[in-house]
């Protein structure tokens, strides 16, 4: 079936019925409930977009020539790549990459887990053979979905086996002849039972031992599966307009702890069962993590181009925009643009074609960008925050500017130097749905984790780096300094 359109994706939802809890309260219909109803709505858009842009958005499927979508697929050139990012970025205009898990984040992932799949046949072939075809399922159905990679933080000092109650964590009870039985907890499922279906991977950012082995799973289900429950945290979307919160309002992912209530996952659905060396190489063996990270730091870049504009847009709305230190603030926030830019653009067109035959950017221009944009977005945040100042508290609401006697008081008092009242408050609510919010201060601390704790990542990183050429070259260099008398070396 060719790719899906917003009201499919919200009709699937209304027919799945999937067991999500909220505010101590089971959900009869996501798509009508308060908490999900608004973003269910931002995700339809996306999925419409396809066929606003089809000749950016879709492309022919090799399997059944129907049209299903870009983000699904597989580059096998430079030009290919940057037309599968142009879709990417496409889709995270619409949020002003607020969004984080928008699907085309997992989409990327299945596909690279599909083509290069033969890491899974070490087990058993069946394993590859599932994610092989699970991708073909995923892109002909236009399956959105959710994830979920981490234990709950129980106690972090010690191995999943090692818990004083060592079952509280997603674990295989049972293997059977027709599939797994699973049982346990895992965090943190982004958009969490507004989807089809939820792929479940290890976190690689500490690695699982042997003794690990009933804990290293990886399989997909539908989010209706008996016995899994979503249990959704406290929702950032209040109920109010889009003028009051135009970000809250529309973008508010939610994000939920999952339990799984002795599961039953068919073979089929199966890729790693009980086996933590390839679910400790899963991500990078199958490139997986560089077709990701593609799509992150994708969205990533759009997502800064709307921090600077609102930053822009408050700094000429108050005529603080000649000031040296504030042009100094917007510098900071245009470096942090086009270096992200840059690790692109190498990425891109340092590609090279993996083993399997698929376009792969060149992770290190990559790795850098995702190791970097979490230390510098809590800053563009600041910044803004600092340049709106007491504007920042200074917000009536829009019922305000409606009311017969304040309304003109309010819109005269608040005017800015090129915009009335009513426009500066407007602009000022969306700085401060960005930085202070509820909403905003959840994207300041998921940027900070997006990739998982941004200084064991960065211990990789250095582990990782190839550091001899530049302690060789400072070698190298020290040994053509000539002793001026004697050489204090030898002595």
């Amino acid at each position: 079936m060719p790719a899906k359109t917003g009201a499919e994706y919200i009709e699937r939802l209304k027919n799945a019925n999937n067991n999500i809890y909220i505010h101590g309260e089971r959900v009869d219909d996501p798509t009508t409930h308060p908490a999900f109803k608004n973003v269910i709505q931002s995700m339809a858009k996306l999925y419409d977009k396809q066929y606003e842009k089809p000749e950016k958005m879709l492309y022919t499927s090799p399997q059944t020539g129907d049209k299903v979508g870009m983000t699904f697929y597989r580059p096998e050139s430079i030009e290919d790549l940057i037309k599968r990012r142009e879709a990417i970025q496409e889709w995270a205009r619409l949020s002003g990459g607020m969004m984080g898990r928008s699907p085309d984040y997992l989409n990327a992932e299945v596909m690279a887990m599909g083509v290069a799949n033969d890491l899974f046949a070490e087990a058993d072939p069946m394993f590859a053979e599932n994610a092989k075809n699970y991708y073909d399922y995923a892109r002909e159905n236009d399956i959105s979905l959710t994830h979920t990679l981490i234990h709950p933080q129980v106690n972090r000092e010690k191995a999943q086996h090692e818990q004083k109650d060592a079952n509280v964590a997603l674990h295989l009870v049972e293997e059977r002849s027709d599939g797994i039985i699973v049982d346990g907890a895992r965090l943190l499922a982004t958009q969490g039972g507004i989807t089809d279906e939820i792929l479940v991977f290890p976190s690689t950012v500490k690695k699982a031992g042997e003794l690990d082995d009933p804990y290293s799973l990886a399989f997909v289900v539908p989010n209706n599966t008996d016995g899994l429950k979503f249990i959704s945290r406290e929702s950032f979307d209040y109920g109010r307009n889009e003028w009051d919160h135009p970000l809250s309002s529309r973008f508010e992912e939610g994000d939920a702890i999952v339990y799984f209530d002795h599961v039953f996952v068919p073979w089929e659905k199966v890729f790693v069962c009980g086996n933590s060396s390839i679910c400790n190489r899963t991500f990078q063996e199958t490139n997986a993590v560089v077709h990701m990270s593609h799509q992150v730091v994708a969205k990533n870049i759009v997502k800064t181009e709307f921090v600077l504009g609102v930053i822009l847009s408050v700094m000429e709305a108050i005529g603080i925009d000649k000031f040296q230190h504030v042009m100094d603030k917007g510098t900071e926030v245009m470096l942090i643009l086009e270096n992200m830019k840059s690790h692109l653009f190498k990425a891109e067109h340092n590609a090279k074609l993996d083993r399997w035959g698929t376009m792969t950017p060149d992770f290190e221009a990559l790795n850098a960008a995702r190791n970097w944009y979490p230390r510098v977005y809590p800053r563009m945040t600041e910044i803004l925050r600092i340049l709106g100042a007491s504007g920042m508290m200074g917000i009536p609401t829009e019922a305000d500017f409606h009311h017969e006697e304040i309304g003109p008081l309010i819109d005269r008092a608040l005017q800015s130097k090129n915009l009335h009242g009513y426009d500066r408050v407007k602009l000022f609510r969306l700085a401060w749905d960005v930085t202070m919010s509820a909403f905003g201060n959840r994207q300041t601390h998921y940027e900070y984790y997006f990739f998982g704790d941004p200084v064991k990542m960065g211990m990789t990183y250095f582990d990782q780096f190839d550091k001899e050429p530049m302690k060789n070259y400072v070698e190298d260099f020290l040994k053509n300094i000539k002793p001026s008398k004697t050489d204090l070396s030898r002595v």
